[in-house]
């Protein structure tokens, strides 16, 4: 199942698909190491729209909620 990486629960693992936004975010998130095709695991959420922790590489990076909205994650369940 495929779903934007705000819905993945804390701990839950999967694979990047898929981005749905323009050149500067992919510039961005790219950037950061996250790319389809690689492993991503949530780590943490906050509340409220905020940001959200994940681990890619075994480098940990926080999101803001707009971005992670953008990010397509098939989960491992």
């Amino acid at each position: 199942m495929v779903i934007d990486l705000t819905r993945v629960k804390n701990g839950e693992s999967g694979i990047i698909k898929e981005f749905d936004s323009g050149y500067e975010f992919m510039r961005k998130i790219q950037s950061m190491g996250i790319r389809p095709g690689k492993n991503i695991k949530k780590l943490s959420s906050h509340f409220w729209r905020g940001p959200q922790t994940v681990e890619v590489d075994n480098v940990r990076v926080a999101i803001g909620w707009g971005m992670a909205k953008n990010i397509f994650i098939e989960v491992n369940r």
